[in-house]
């Protein structure tokens, strides 16, 4: 144990996972300020139902989860990772434009899932990269800093939505503008700021990463947790619930974006202690403790719309993402081989995209069918399942 705290000590974190952490951060800023706005422009001035949203944002995150399958896979092939980041933020920082300039939902839309589609570009290959940079002793912690660097990009971007909401009299589209500056900051970073270390490309022609032979090479231990991450989001949707339900209270619609500050906020705040935490600790403990939040969280928001509930059932929400998304990352690096890591990334965010999509649109049609109680309650009880899974799993 000494030996494992000396080395934790000595190593420290590389420049690029700090790099691979500013472009998350200004990257996130501008897909926020957008995010923030953007349940309550579909919804109450384009007219789009909560179930049609709910489809949407379900098929917007599977689109980004699915993709990273043949990213992930490609980069192992290629031996190389910068150039799909580039690619993958390139394009996301290209469809900022086209939020202000729709006039109708399904051109936000066609937004909407060109940008997921990037970020499935660029998901596998930057966290692959960062598994093959990162010092075994603290994988964990440089996960956990990018994550928390990605979610104060996600804390500011819907503060500067309520500042500009504020200066510029409610009006969305020109507020919505301001979200193209960051994106191409963070293109201009990778450029800059990001290296890669040598890495072999696999032999042979580029191949489908559901090969079976491909599949063969990953453990049970792998496989468990990638359906404990499966189930989990099945249990959680999109955050744009959080924004309708906001509303729901009589906030004022400047003020919705801050639940996202404060979700983003408690998330920001708890993903780099996690992610240090579970270098030393069971990470499966660390993992639990987040499904019991998330649980806590639904509870809440399921419970009552006062401002006091909802406010402390978003922080809930933003720590149970804190305690699970950089960990979950480096238990799928930790069980994968080396030489699959991109495809391992992958594989896990197909499984996950899937579940995206049952979750959103099955969650937009209880809100629209039974209310946002019911919502709520029903991602509590689906919460149950990856909970138990993590109670029962062995340590090897």
């Amino acid at each position: 144990m000494t030996s494992n705290l000396d080395a934790t000590r000595r190593a420290s974190i590389p420049r690029t996972v700090w790099a691979l952490g500013i472009v998350s951060l200004f990257m996130d800023l501008s897909s926020e300020l957008v995010h923030a706005l953007l349940p309550i422009y579909l919804v109450t001035t384009m007219g789009m139902s909560v179930t049609a949203l709910g489809a949407l944002e379900g098929a917007a995150e599977a689109t980004s989860m699915i993709v990273k399958v043949f990213s992930g896979s490609l980069s192992d092939w290629l031996g190389r990772r910068k150039g799909l980041l580039l690619l993958g933020y390139g394009l996301a920082a290209l469809t900022k434009p086209l939020f202000p300039l729709a006039d109708t939902p399904a051109l936000v839309a066609t937004a909407r899932l060109l940008d997921r589609f990037g970020k499935g570009i660029r998901g596998a290959p930057r966290d692959a990269l960062v598994a093959d940079i990162a010092p075994p002793e603290i994988r964990g912690a440089c996960f956990g800093l990018r994550q928390s660097m990605d979610t104060i990009g996600a804390f500011a971007g819907p503060l500067l939505a309520i500042a500009l909401m504020l200066a510029l009299s409610d009006h969305i589209r020109a507020v919505l503008w301001f979200a193209t500056v960051p994106a191409f900051v963070a293109v201009a970073v990778i450029v800059l700021g990001v290296r890669e270390p040598e890495h072999p490309p696999v032999q042979g022609r580029f191949r489908s990463p559901l090969h079976w032979q491909s599949l063969r090479e990953f453990s049970g231990r792998y496989w468990y947790v990638v359906g404990i991450g499966a189930t989990f989001t099945l249990a959680r949707f999109s955050e744009a619930f959080l924004v309708l339900r906001a509303q729901q209270t009589g906030l004022d619609i400047a003020w919705i974006p801050g639940v996202m500050v404060v979700m983003s906020l408690a998330y920001s705040l708890s993903a780099y202690p996690a992610g240090a935490l579970s270098d030393r600790w069971n990470p499966r403990a660390l993992l639990a403790c987040g499904l019991v939040l998330l649980i806590a969280a639904d509870v809440l928001l399921g419970a009552g719309a006062s401002m006091m509930t909802l406010f402390t059932g978003v922080a809930l929400w933003g720590l149970h993402m804190g305690f699970t998304q950089g960990i979950l990352a480096a238990m799928i690096a930790e069980a994968a081989p080396a030489s699959l890591r991109g495809t391992a990334f992958g594989v896990f965010n197909l499984a996950s995209g899937l579940c995206m999509v049952l979750a959103s649109s099955i969650a937009g049609w209880l809100w629209d069918r039974s209310g946002a109680s019911t919502t709520f309650f029903a991602g509590a009880a689906l919460a149950l399942i990856p909970l138990v899974m993590c109670m029962l799993a062995r340590d090897s």
